[in-house]
């Protein structure tokens, strides 16, 4: 972030302010000094996936900032469910499973925010703390009288499942509002809390919490909410063919995220460095330049995937994660780690062969390539090796009578074979 940039002039430039209940208000009170905001994520599951990455790394954007986050981890929303941006009402969790969920989301937090800081340390706080112990009656005198039916109709997220006559929505989700507007009421009680961050699905909760406080405080409170992210071609941002790409690296491998970011789409690149990195104007300026003029190279692809991955898991991870992308590139295979290359393997054409076939004196080169239809015939496969285009575990091979053994096999069983630049096929030997 530039020095002479303010948090909302970043947010802008970046594209990330999508609205804000009073945003030159807001401007004029960051100026004043540091301000407590905070941000609630959903235990569905027992990691984030990329789509929560906009808003956590926005708190981080407020941290470096110089203002304190505060992180709620919703205990207790998440065993309602919120229907903004749902067609149809999802399934309860038990108190077991959101306990669960709750501890993985924690970890995944505290990796991007700062919990030591001695001026603006973050806070990681569960709203089922401060919820549980209300009894129903008090919540519905305290909060609910504050809150008309015509006005949460009126709130798109509610409206928009309303009209939907075959699922519609229940009194369960329905309620959902007013209990983030009473997130909110008690984190401004008790933290001093002015501001709440989210995506712009967020907006009518949001502002249903700054209403709340006005009503039950006679206190200013701001929203300020972040776009959604879509992909340039339509599609739904973080979905790839096997699933969500998830925070969690034992979801989504480093490997396979780090593959997400850097296959991104051309036209999306720029947008994903302003939105998902915390590189300053003049380096994505930079990279936007070299986009447009050697798109081929795909430096700034390069760049967001490397910049993303290290933030979530690491540079030594990250560094490992590039070494296996490379290889499909003909990288060299030495020093890579077993469980990097199945990750790699699982990219490529792959054939299971008997172990026995490659005892002394071996599986003869030609007739290798001619079973994993590298090459058509023995003597086009001849062509290719003595001519220089025949690579296993991505050293040329010349010898056209070379025979293969187990000892020619990476970690003992498999032989990555490649004919010219981009042509692979995965040899594994089974007994």
């Amino acid at each position: 972030m530039l020095s002479s940039m303010s948090i909302i002039e970043e947010l802008e430039w970046r594209g990330l302010l999508s609205d804000c209940t009073d945003r030159e208000a807001l401007r004029t009170r960051l100026t004043l000094g540091p301000i407590t905001l905070y941000c609630g994520f959903d235990p569905s599951a027992d990691s984030l996936h990329v789509g929560s990455l906009v808003p956590l790394i926005a708190l981080r954007r407020f941290q470096i900032a110089g203002h304190k986050p505060i992180a709620v981890a919703g205990g207790a929303t998440g065993s309602i469910g919120d229907p903004s941006g749902k067609s149809a009402e999802r399934n309860l969790l038990s108190a077991e499973a959101l306990a669960h969920n709750i501890a993985g989301l924690k970890a995944q937090l505290a990796a991007l925010l700062d919990f030591e800081s001695e001026s603006n340390a973050a806070l990681l706080v569960d709203n089922a703390s401060w919820t549980a112990p209300i009894s129903f009656l008090d919540f519905l005198r305290d909060v609910g009288k504050h809150f008309t039916v015509n006005m949460m109709v009126a709130k798109e997220s509610v409206r928009t499942r309303m009209e939907d006559r075959e699922n519609g929505i229940s009194y369960t989700e329905f309620s959902y509002m007013l209990l983030q507007a009473f997130d909110f009421l008690h984190l401004h009680r008790t933290f001093g809390c002015e501001l709440q961050i989210g995506g712009s699905d967020q907006w009518g909760n949001i502002t249903a919490g700054t209403d709340l406080i006005r009503k039950k405080q006679g206190g200013n409170a701001f929203g300020l909410t972040l776009p959604l992210i879509t992909n340039a071609d339509g599609s739904k941002f973080g979905k790839t063919v096997a699933g969500a790409v998830w925070l969690d690296s034992r979801r989504t491998s480093v490997y396979r995220f780090y593959q997400f970011w850097v296959r991104a789409d051309d036209r999306d690149v720029i947008r994903y460095l302003k939105y998902f990195t915390f590189m300053h104007r003049e380096t994505i300026d930079s990279l936007e330049q070299q986009h447009m003029q050697k798109p081929e190279a795909r430096a700034a692809h390069k760049e967001l995937a490397r910049a993303v991955t290290t933030l979530l898991h690491g540079s030594a991870a990250t560094e490992e994660a590039i070494r296996a992308s490379e290889i499909l590139f003909g990288g060299n295979l030495e020093g890579i780690t077993e469980s990097t290359f199945n990750e790699i393997a699982s990219e490529v054409p792959s054939t299971r062969l008997n172990a026995a076939r490659f005892d002394a004196p071996g599986m003869p080169l030609l007739d290798l390539l001619m079973e994993t239809q590298l090459c058509p015939s023995k003597g086009q496969a001849r062509k290719d090796v003595e001519g220089g285009g025949i690579y296993v575990n991505n050293q040329r091979l010349a010898d056209a009578q070379k025979r293969l053994t187990s000892s020619d096999c990476l970690f003992n069983r498999h032989l990555l074979l490649r004919k010219g630049k981009r042509n692979y096929h995965l040899c594994s030997l089974e007994a």
